[in-house]
């Protein structure tokens, strides 16, 4: 589903109308988050976000795994498997679980590092720790109770930052900014503050500033035609990125989030590809739910994370890989 184009601001009587819902659905939230969770005996990271849909949460996760190992501790990542069948607790396996069953997150982060994907997040980190993890990273679960957090991060899409700035169905937020922002230690800021996000950030809450760049892939896409086709929360940013590198974009096909891609679909694009004498191209998060037979006739360029000032993140990460707890 597409998010309902209010949810972006420019005001309207819908988010109005909707509001005594989206009063009932906050109370439920602060309710629901006030029940205590599972204290695990290793850290717990939690990347999180106060909107549904995505703000780069995934490679936040990623880059706070990479980031765990090379200071010798074995992470493993969990998470819902949003768009999976399967509740878990349950180990993905790139090779015998499919994006029916697990989500795309969940074998994009499989393919890095042990996954977890688990309805009850409780659930899921008791098998994680019996699988011997030294320690776990939440990819999302900010307004889940089930699990305590030692470290928890609210990340942000600077190009979309918090929407209208009012509660589902009247916006985008899963509750109020503020409550969100008090179970953090740190905001993580990605890309430029383009609709004033932080202005709605307490202001004794530290923020983290980074960015999305290219894989080595697109250096090879500079100077040729391409045509992008994605299904993320926010197509323009990949299409952006793809210009940035170099790309010359014949053509661009936006999706709605978490798209099925089908045997009818490939077939169109690929069909539009050629026509456009362009090489047909999409994001890694994509790749995994096109059908295998496609696959070779699809280019991927994936992401990274890039921080203004990485020891920023280091110096959070720096207490856990210890042992040592952090306070809000």
């Amino acid at each position: 589903m597409r998010a309902p184009g209010f949810w972006s601001g420019g005001g309207g009587i819908f988010p109005l109308l909707l509001s005594p819902i989206a009063a009932v659905y906050a109370g439920a939230t602060a309710r629901r988050m006030a029940a205590p969770g599972w204290k695990a005996p290793i850290p717990v990271v939690c990347c999180g976000n106060a909107t549904a849909g995505g703000a780069g949460k995934t490679t936040l996760a990623m880059d706070i795994g990479r980031r765990l190992a090379r200071r010798g501790v074995g992470a493993q990542f969990l998470l819902r498997g949003y768009g999976g069948a399967m509740k878990g607790p349950v180990r993905v396996v790139e090779t015998l679980h499919t994006v029916r069953d697990v989500g795309d997150e969940a074998l994009l982060l499989a393919h890095e590092r042990p996954t977890w994907v688990s309805a009850d997040r409780a659930a899921g980190a008791q098998a994680a720790v019996a699988a011997r993890a030294q320690a776990i990273v939440m990819d999302d679960g900010l307004q889940n109770p089930t699990l305590e957090k030692d470290l928890s991060l609210l990340t942000i899409d600077g190009g979309y930052g918090f929407g209208n700035g009012r509660v589902i169905p009247s916006g985008p937020l899963r509750e109020p900014v503020a409550a969100a922002a008090a179970r953090c230690h740190a905001a993580v800021l990605i890309g430029p503050d383009e609709t004033g996000a932080l202005a709605a950030l307490p202001p004794g809450l530290r923020v983290l500033r980074a960015r999305l760049v290219p894989g080595p892939e697109a250096a090879a896409l500079a100077g040729r035609a391409v045509m992008a086709f994605c299904g993320i929360a926010n197509p323009q940013k990949f299409f952006a990125t793809l210009t940035e590198a170099g790309a010359i974009l014949a053509g661009r096909v936006p999706f709605a989030d978490h798209y099925p891609f089908d045997d009818g679909d490939m077939e169109a694009l690929l069909k539009e590809a050629a026509s456009l004498r362009a090489t047909p191209v999409t994001t890694r998060k994509d790749f995994v739910r096109i059908p295998e037979k496609y696959r070779a006739a699809v280019t991927v360029v994936t992401v990274a994370l890039e921080w203004d000032e990485s020891s920023q993140i280091e110096e959070l990460l720096e207490p856990l890989a210890h042992g040592m707890p952090l306070a809000l």
